[in-house]
């Protein structure tokens, strides 16, 4: 068979600096992208190209990246609504990722593109230092778009059950089958999670990525 055709678009020609130096670099670049806060914010953090990609190669595991993402960690909590024998998930909860879901929204997806093909050579050292020599990042990559594109929207609120003390399981079995990184993406809130799916979809196209292996939005229904 033959190999699959390297993502990004057309990289324009720059002198990568070593891994170490890059983060000057991606600044510049990605500012060029995108001017909204909550971009600048990760902007602000150091080690830029590894962060990226260690966040990438959690989600298409299915871990939850949020360890590596402080900046643009939520500013209040995750609330619920207590309703006979369960507990809901407070639909202004949802309100505290509007940043995140406007930020990714404001990417250009064919900037996007552009750019993770200049950098490329860099996030694949990267991903080597992370013990994965022989993986391509590009596949690691598609696995996470993919990833995050299988998680549902869901129409109504969930219902929670406490387990632990601390932690939450949702009593709907489809939704708590979700990996950590897809349970991640759901806490955002339906018009949220439908905002950040749209982006990646348009990134993905641009990035090369065939409409064919991208997969449909999926609607889960729950009772009120």
């Amino acid at each position: 068979p033959k190999p699959a055709p390297a993502l990004g678009g057309d990289a324009v020609p720059i002198d990568l600096p070593p891994l170490d130096e890059t983060d000057a670099l991606v600044r510049r670049l990605l500012a060029a992208l995108s001017s909204h806060p909550r971009v600048a914010a990760w902007l602000t953090t150091n080690s830029l190209v590894r962060n990226f990609t260690v966040v990438v190669a959690n989600i298409a595991d299915g871990d939850a990246p949020a360890k590596h993402l402080g900046a643009l960690k939520p500013p209040s909590s995750f609330t619920f609504i207590a309703r006979g024998d369960y507990r809901r998930i407070d639909p202004r909860s949802y309100e505290r990722y509007d940043g995140v879901a406007a930020a990714a929204t404001s990417i250009d997806p064919a900037g996007a593109a552009r750019l993770y093909s200049a950098l490329k050579p860099r996030i694949e050292e990267a991903y080597r230092e992370l013990g994965q020599p022989d993986t391509p990042f590009d596949r690691t990559l598609e696995r996470a778009i993919v990833q995050l594109l299988e998680t549902p929207v869901v129409e109504g609120t969930p219902r929670l059950v406490i387990r632990g003390g601390t932690g939450y399981a949702y009593v709907n079995p489809a939704l708590e089958r979700l990996t950590a990184a897809q349970k991640q993406l759901l806490r955002t809130g339906p018009a949220n999670v439908q905002k950040i799916q749209g982006s990646l979809r348009a990134i993905a196209l641009a990035m090369g990525i065939p409409e064919s292996r991208l997969p449909a939005t999926r609607t889960v229904r729950e009772q009120d």
